[in-house]
């Protein structure tokens, strides 16, 4: 459990500091973009690395349940992980989609994390999706803060239409079918897919 909790305050705790923009602004003007977005890529990374050792040894040595969730949870949060899919496409294809949910990444790991909250009642998955859950919310609520303070100057970028709000749907299905069908039992150990044993 320790592991785990050490890997999400380094996954977590650096993308904290992004909310922190005046000490973000003089650590960049102290060491330079370049070196900021290197280290900032590199504790991300680690600490992604050490969430998933952590919650593989949690897993391994004996899952600590809170709760029994029902078993309609399971499919409730299978659909909800394929919202959370579209919003992840939808951030990197500008469109409707990501002009009415202004951050759809944030979106989707707040879906994500809910989903999984829902379907898991085990103390390392409350710990691991709660902990993104928290970080998406506050993270929303910076960026929207930041929007009120530096409102935007220009006229606002006319969205890309219909054509990549399509792909993000589409992209966002296939993503999702292939991580659910394939990745997840693979990658996590836990099928989701009905009918897969």
């Amino acid at each position: 459990m320790l592991v785990l909790v050490l890997g999400l305050v380094l996954f977590l705790g650096t993308h904290a500091f992004t909310m922190l923009r005046g000490p973000r602004e003089r650590l960049i003007a102290r060491i330079g973009e370049g070196p900021y977005k290197i280290g900032y890529s590199l504790l991300a990374a680690a600490g992604l690395v050490v969430i998933g050792l952590g919650y593989g040894q949690y897993r391994a040595n004996g899952m600590i349940e809170l709760w029994s969730p029902p078993l309609w949870t399971r499919h409730l949060a299978l659909l909800l992980t394929l919202l959370a899919f579209i919003c992840l496409a939808a951030a990197y294809l500008p469109g409707r989609i990501k002009g009415r949910l202004k951050h759809p990444m944030l979106a989707g790991v707040k879906i994500w994390a809910s989903a999984h909250l829902l379907a898991n009642g085990d103390l390392g998955s409350i710990l691991l999706f709660g902990g993104f859950l928290a970080w998406a919310v506050a993270a929303r609520i910076s960026a929207k803060r930041r929007d009120v303070a530096k409102p935007h100057s220009g006229p606002a970028a006319a969205p890309a239409g219909w054509r990549n709000d399509a792909l993000a749907v589409g992209v966002g299905v296939a993503a999702w079918l292939v991580f659910a069908r394939v990745l997840h039992p693979w990658l996590i150990g836990v099928p989701v897919w009905p009918g897969q044993a």
